[in-house]
């Protein structure tokens, strides 16, 4: 079990240091691409990046949801995960063990000494590679003495047996421990050490597979229909396609043509070869997007009422009970960042290809964020102080400054990047390659550190908090560093660039002032944690 949970938690740890490192970047390169054979590739690297396929069609159901994928890309992305959680298998399956202190020493030496986050970030992915080889080679330690005990071939033989049984078993255990990538190095490792015989690990590792397209339908229920549609269109396609050669396997000689002559190989092949198989799928792709919208539709779809994040969630109800004044306070916070990130959005296609009626519709939010606000100030002045306690009355007052952050984010968003997007479109502007790259990264950013504030203002979570702010100080490089990579293509006389001078040095400053504002969340929950001091400003002796 301990070998089991180091291998989880290692997967999730390579997870995460790709998504700090280079996660704000994953929605251009998912959504960059409609053709399916590159939509395909891009989900293969994604899935070998993320280390779990499931973590792709998660991704790919929330740009979904928000109209910025089609179905038929979507599911041509998740398609190709498959088949890049396969190859990780075989790449992680070679006897890497001597690689071992060298990628400690690497993994370690980055992570703790590099002030950079992204080979920080680099040491991490490093580090969670090395625990990787690390949980395999105790999990092989650990069965060798198991199987040579007298439960372990009975259970072996019941599973060869009786490949349903297992086949349900392999789907189970990889819902259970939502990483299909953990369950099938298991069973690779067990077959390997002769602690259960291949034709068992066939039918699991194939079970698997089920299992890991039920994990996304199980993670996206609450989503709407469009971000539901890809996950279960993956699961119509992976599950009877593992099923039809779980039959194959165990009524017909084939599996001799993709035998290796290592039991452990030979299962790897089969996991593969079903990965590979699921891509003769992309051609319909696109026709299995119509009766997936006939069937899978939201609830109410039809009538006509009013957005969620356009309806308050204060009353003067909730005011009068102090035991839920503060909850409602903070859902309603929640909803005015919200709107913010609504805001913020479009604002890069405003500068790529401007649209009116965008532009009138993001000034539309911005009224919705005073309202918000102004009702906020009325609630926190409605609050019976007698009956909250001092620290609820503090909380509400962090609150509301939020709010007034997020009013001030709303203000940069319609007065800063706005009115440039109109008069970049109206002079004819046009940036340099390199120079709206530049934004395009900084406004991924943006978008990725929204998403840590609304986990921030929910949780307050200490480690999330101490993240945001350190998001903060990158946001703040990344527009030193652009500043910089625009004067010296000033100094190199592209032409371009002086036009675009004055639009591009505001731009960059107001993403990073938009930034500012979203981050003040984290300052408060640091300071009542005891994890920031009262001022930077250095000591000074009195003599």
């Amino acid at each position: 079990m301990g070998a089991t949970m180091l291998l989880l938690y290692a997967v999730r740890m390579v997870r995460t240091g790709i998504e700090r490192a280079f996660g704000s970047s994953f929605k251009r390169l998912v959504t960059q691409t409609s053709n399916p054979l590159s939509s395909a590739a891009t989900g293969l690297a994604l899935a070998v990046v993320l280390q779990s396929s499931a973590a792709v069609a998660l991704l790919v159901a929330g740009f979904a949801s928000t109209n910025t994928i089609s179905f038929a890309a979507g599911l041509a992305v998740v398609l190709g995960a498959d088949l890049g959680s396969a190859l990780l298998i075989q790449v992680l399956s070679f006897k890497l063990e001597w690689l071992t202190p060298v990628l400690l020493a690497l993994g370690g030496g980055l992570f703790i000494k590099s002030t950079g986050r992204k080979m920080k970030q680099a040491g991490r992915i490093i580090l969670g590679i090395t625990f990787i080889l690390i949980s395999l080679r105790f999990l092989r330690e650990t069965m060798d003495p198991i199987r040579d005990s007298e439960f372990l071939p009975v259970l072996a033989t019941y599973l060869e047996g009786d490949f349903i049984t297992a086949f349900i078993a392999g789907a189970a255990l990889a819902f259970i421990m939502h990483s299909s990538v953990a369950v099938i190095l298991m069973c690779v490792t067990l077959v390997s050490i002769g602690a259960i015989p291949m034709q068992a690990g066939v039918s699991l590792i194939l079970g698997a597979n089920l299992g890991s397209a039920l994990i996304p339908i199980r993670l996206s229920k609450g989503m709407s229909a469009a971000a539901r549609r890809i996950p279960i269109a993956n699961l119509l396609v992976r599950g009877p396609a593992a099923f039809i050669l779980l039959i194959i396997f165990n009524f017909f000689p084939v599996i001799g043509y993709i035998s290796s002559t290592n039991d452990a190989q030979t299962i790897i092949n089969v996991h593969i070869a079903l990965n590979l198989m699921l891509l003769l799928a992309l051609p319909i792709c696109k026709p299995l997007a119509i009766p997936l919208q006939k069937f899978i539709t939201d609830a109410g779809s039809d009538e006509q009422i009013t957005p969620t994040h356009q309806i308050s969630v204060l009353s003067d109800v909730s005011a009068k009970l102090p035991q839920t004044a503060i909850i409602c306070l903070r859902r309603e916070t929640l909803r005015m960042a919200q709107l913010v990130e609504m805001m913020a959005l479009p604002t890069m296609e405003l500068f790529k290809d401007f649209n009116k009626e965008r532009a009138q519709s993001i000034l539309a939010q911005d009224e919705l964020v005073n309202q918000a606000l102004d009702g906020i100030r009325r609630y926190v002045a409605k609050l019976p102080l007698e009956r909250i306690s001092s620290a609820d009355q503090k909380l509400a007052l962090d609150l509301m400054e939020y709010a007034i952050a997020l009013e001030n984010a709303g203000d940069v968003i319609v007065k800063r990047l706005v009115p440039r997007a109109i008069e970049k479109s109206k002079n004819r502007i046009k940036f340099s390659a390199a120079g709206y790259n530049e934004l395009v990264l900084m406004h991924e950013k943006l978008l990725a550190n929204l998403n840590l504030a609304f986990n921030v203002l929910i949780s307050e979570d200490l480690d999330s908090a101490r993240l945001l702010v350190e998001e903060k100080s990158e946001m703040a490089r990344i527009e030193r560093s652009s500043r910089k990579k625009h004067l010296k293509r000033l100094s190199q006389g592209e032409t371009i660039s002086f036009e675009s001078s004055n639009i591009h040095l505001e731009t960059i400053s107001s993403l990073k002032d938009l930034n500012s504002h979203i981050a003040t969340i984290a300052y408060p929950i640091l300071y009542r944690g005891g994890l920031l001091l009262d001022t930077r400003l250095k000591q000074l002796n009195a003599d």
